[in-house]
């Protein structure tokens, strides 16, 4: 329930980017400036989601379609018990996207765009240059295909390196989903 024990429908923002494009960051931004007035919020991050269903996927394509699926039923889960949900999540699945359309109320989808050149230039870990020397196989954007999303909601080009993280948030709280609750 809200703070002021208003009733309503749950939200879902579900936040859709490749490695270092700002997911993490902007839902975990979102999440603490909507705690404030809703109790019944919680963040779900793709990787957070492997760690607590105990790492027993690896990254093939496989293995991302049964994490998408499970990402996707939990949140539409929780929502449907009137939790309201931010999701961070590669999402490369387009049926798992128009799933979440058709079967999750309230859903809101945000596509943080970014060109490759910038994910490479924030890529401390070197995941992308490691994958493009063969290093290390089934990275999204490299060896795994991309679907850029066709229906978001919002699209954020965030191919900047000085993150204007209040100004994107702000384009988020515009939507007419989460200004409802």
């Amino acid at each position: 329930s809200c703070k002021n024990n208003l009733y309503y429908i749950s939200m879902v923002t579900w936040f859709i980017g490749l490695s270092r494009s700002g997911k993490s960051t902007l839902s975990k931004i979102l999440y603490d400036k909507l705690k404030l007035k809703v109790d019944n919020l919680i963040l779900i991050d793709g990787d957070i989601i492997r760690n607590i269903l105990g790492n027993d996927l690896g990254h093939t394509i496989e293995d991302r379609r049964e994490n998408a699926r499970r990402i996707s039923q939990l949140t539409k889960f929780l929502a449907d018990q009137n939790i309201h949900v931010i999701a961070a999540v590669l999402s490369i699945f387009p049926e798992w996207q128009k799933w979440n359309r058709e079967n999750i109320k309230n859903y809101s989808e945000i596509y943080l765009k970014v060109p490759m050149e910038v994910l490479k230039q924030r890529d401390k870990n070197g995941l992308y240059i490691e994958a493009e020397k063969g290093n290390i196989k089934n990275v999204v954007g490299v060896d795994i295909p991309f679907p850029e999303p066709i229906h978001s909601d919002l699209i954020i080009d965030n191919d900047r390196n000085d993150h204007n993280y209040e100004k994107m948030i702000s384009k988020v709280l515009e939507l007419e989903k989460i200004k409802n609750i």
